[in-house]
């Protein structure tokens, strides 16, 4: 059998948009028997709360009715979108595949397993099917699964205690010829090797070929690698499709023709997808450049990098804005940094407006601010210059913190925390520095070394380096991926070999700087927990 695998990039919301775009992509096609959409293709992943919108859900339906006209004289397609559950029990939609054929909606398949976890909350919006789905076609029966479907069967995922129940087994149970899976499947690092391996082991315990269509691209804080996947009888790969890009992807399920894993370096991954999320966030939300505060430290440098490479280099405007305490050499990194990636650069010292803010406090305060309010002051100073500059020229700002700094609060609210888009908050502060290096490696050093080489400083106050407050960048990277991502106790990141008083210290600051995060702009994600959709911790709540 020969299929079609539509990997596209999708506009949330944008039901007449995506459904032009399956057109486009189906009309350039060679002949299959049959084509295959993502996850929710026609109204975008992750649609969120506009599914309690009753006349955008009116017009996905009259769409689809639609794109099965505009499709007539084409094959049948499997197309992803929501479904209104008429039998008055649960939840008022499926999420649902459906069939198109002949100028008709001809059937409709839906999702069993409905994930709840991270940054999916499927369950607030849909109805569960009662069982797995077969569709009889071309003499072939094909098991019809929904992303998470296919998940309950990795032999390493938790499922039992989710679900309780695997459709794969039903569909066994079913006999059938052939699985395929409609994905919205979110990109972090390690997820692709992952995917690989679980569905390679369902194929190979089904007995029967398997393909699995993913959407590609930015929406919000998810990024979606693409890398669409056919597996035949055996588990062996047959076909991929390109990772964070549109494409095409034809798959012929008799393939015994092996295709070798693809090989990638995880500096090159996290560079494409964050790239793919920068553009995808500012022009879907409707922006054609970007502004970002250059200080001549790492952070903004690679951020300034991903900008230029997202957007192109005359999109980007890079402002500076050196206090009395700014080194000379910040300002000289930061021009020729700019220089080298071809941004355009404004200087705008910030000395004469601190100076204001000290004379208009004193009388309030008694005297001039001073300590961590002083130091507060000019980071604020500078939110507010760049806002200024975003909302007089219509560029989104781009913030600059990593997650190092986020997690223990090293930033500061309504200053350099102000902004649109968090490009590198979910990079710890150690994988700045790989990417940074890998950058420089194979795209001809547009980061100073001088940059990569100077110690990590705010430049708040004089001869100040991160380090007088924070420890070693790694230690403190390697104690919070324990605590945050590996969700590890402090007894057992102690048990780890780390010191308790550092230990107890930092989770203390992670607590504290709950309520900043909560006003921390979207955040593009790269690992399996991120700060953002899928961290859902109280702010008014015991320290652990």
């Amino acid at each position: 059998m020969r299929l079609g695998l539509l990997q596209l990039n999708y506009r949330v919301g944008d039901v007449a948009g995506n459904a032009a775009k399956i057109v486009a992509a189906v009309q350039a096609a060679p002949k299959v028997d049959l084509f295959v959409t993502s996850e929710l293709a026609l109204m975008g992943y992750p649609p969120k709360d506009l599914l309690f919108n009753y006349g955008l859900l009116e017009k996905c339906q009259k769409e689809l009715e639609s794109l099965a006209l505009s499709l007539k004289d084409y094959p049948p397609i499997l197309v992803g979108a929501p479904e209104f559950n008429d039998t008055g029990v649960g939840k008022a939609l499926f999420n649902a595949s459906f069939l198109l054929q002949k100028g008709r909606v001809d059937a409709s398949f839906h999702k069993k397993l409905l994930p709840t976890y991270d940054v999916f909350d499927e369950a607030r919006y849909f109805e569960s099917a009662k069982s797995s789905q077969i569709l009889e076609l071309g003499g072939r029966r094909i098991g019809i699964t929904i992303c998470e479907d296919i998940w309950n069967d990795h032999l390493f995922q938790p499922a039992k205690s989710l679900y309780g129940q695997n459709p794969m087994n039903e569909l066994r149970a079913g006999r059938v010829d052939l699985v395929v899976n409609l994905s919205s499947s979110p990109f972090w690092l390690g997820k692709h090797k992952q995917r690989e391996t679980m569905l390679s082991m369902v194929a190979k315990k089904s007995g029967v070929p398997l393909v699995y269509v993913n959407q590609v691209g930015g929406n919000d804080d998810l990024i979606f690698d693409g890398r669409t996947l056919a597996f035949n009888h055996a588990g062996e790969q047959i076909a991929q499709g390109a990772m964070f890009a549109e494409d095409f992807v034809l798959v012929d399920t008799d393939s015994n023709v092996p295709l070798p894993p693809a090989i990638v370096d995880e500096e090159k991954e996290l560079f494409m997808a964050l790239v793919l999320g920068t553009r995808d966030y500012v022009e879907k939300c409707g922006f054609k450049k970007v502004v970002l505060g250059l200080s001549g430290g790492i952070d903004s440098a690679l951020t300034a990098v991903i900008a230029a490479q997202a957007l192109g280099p005359d999109k980007v405007k890079a402002i500076l804005l050196p206090s009395p305490y700014s080194s000379k050499g910040s300002i000289d990194d930061s021009l020729n940094l700019a220089k080298r990636v071809g941004i355009e650069t404004a200087i705008l010292p910030i000395g004469d407006l601190m100076q204001g803010f000290e004379q208009a406090l004193t009388p309030v305060l008694g005297g001039q601010p001073t300590g961590l309010t002083a130091e507060n002051l000019q980071a604020r100073i500078r939110g507010n210059l760049l806002m200024a500059y975003s909302n007089q020229t219509n560029a989104m700002l781009l913030t600059t913190g990593n997650k190092s700094e986020l997690s223990v609060g090293y930033c500061t609210i309504y200053g350099d925390m102000a902004g649109g888009l968090a490009v590198i908050s979910d990079l710890p502060k150690t994988l700045v520095y790989r990417l940074s290096n890998w950058i420089n490696q194979t795209q001809n050093n547009p980061i100073p070394q001088a940059i990569i080489d100077k110690a990590p400083s705010a430049e708040l106050r004089p001869n100040q380096t991160d380090q007088d407050s924070l420890p070693p960048y790694e230690q403190l990277d390697a104690i919070l991926s324990l605590y945050i991502e590996g969700r590890r106790s402090l007894a057992e990141i102690v048990e780890a070999g780390f010191a308790e008083p550092i230990v107890q210290q930092i989770a203390k600051l992670v607590r504290g700087a709950e309520f900043k995060r909560k006003q921390l702009p979207p955040g593009l994600k790269v690992h399996e927990l991120a700060f953002g959709t899928g961290w859902r911790m109280p702010i008014a709540a015991k320290s652990l």
